[in-house]
């Protein structure tokens, strides 16, 4: 193993700024496809007339798309219609897209966890049903449903990686670079993005523990 010429000063910076790259992408990314997972469960939850199929059509339709096909519509076909975005920009937009599917899946399944006699008992309180599902429903299925959520999260990280296919300047493609140049580092150079990866991953899993621990 020849960690003495990958752990160069230079090589350790040209990889933690692809790696600020993955992490930016993938906490927007986070951010964005929750919100997004959050809306879309919720109208299919409450069962909006045309809207709730309209969406139901939509998330079966993305989840059974792989990732690197959305990529590739965003950021090589949009153009052709006069949608044009950044690489990072569009690594953003196609993971919100295909993670806010799949975690909307996880929080309508949290919400249909929740007894619906607490939905009746706080109608016949007086509580409008928009303001029943935010106070009393959201609240516990969200609790309910951390780690699974954690668990996609870790995995929309992990799947920033495949971003490269568009050249977007994340750990993987610092990575290759390095190692194209470099060829008698390969394994080192995977050995260090494997253990930034870990680090990161583990962390939220710890976290998440500590939150079901805590509130679940």
């Amino acid at each position: 193993m020849n960690f003495g010429e990958a752990l160069t000063a230079s090589n350790l910076s040209y990889l933690f700024e692809g790696f600020l790259v993955t992490l930016q992408v993938a906490g927007l990314a986070i951010v964005f496809s929750f919100i997004t997972g959050i809306i879309l469960a919720v109208i299919r939850y409450a069962k909006i007339p045309v809207l709730s199929q309209l969406v139901a059509v939509w998330v079966d339709t993305i989840r059974n798309l792989p990732l690197l096909l959305i990529l590739f519509f965003i950021y090589f076909a949009l153009p052709e219609v006069g949608i044009d975005m950044s690489v990072i920009t569009a690594a953003v937009v196609g993971l919100t897209v295909f993670e806010g599917a799949l975690i909307s899946e996880i929080v309508r399944s949290g919400l249909n966890s929740i007894d619906k006699g607490q939905i009746e008992a706080a109608r016949s309180s007086g509580l409008s049903y928009t303001r029943t599902l935010w106070h009393i429903i959201l609240p516990q299925a969200l609790r309910r449903m951390v780690p699974p959520t954690v668990s996609q999260f870790i995995a929309l990280l992990k799947d920033t990686s495949l971003a490269v296919v568009i050249t977007l300047p994340e750990l993987m493609h610092h990575a290759r670079i390095l190692y194209g140049g470099q060829s008698n580092i390969v394994i080192e150079v995977l050995f260090i993005v494997a253990m930034m990866y870990f680090i990161v991953n583990y962390t939220l899993s710890l976290i998440a523990r500590r939150f079901e621990a805590k509130y679940v």
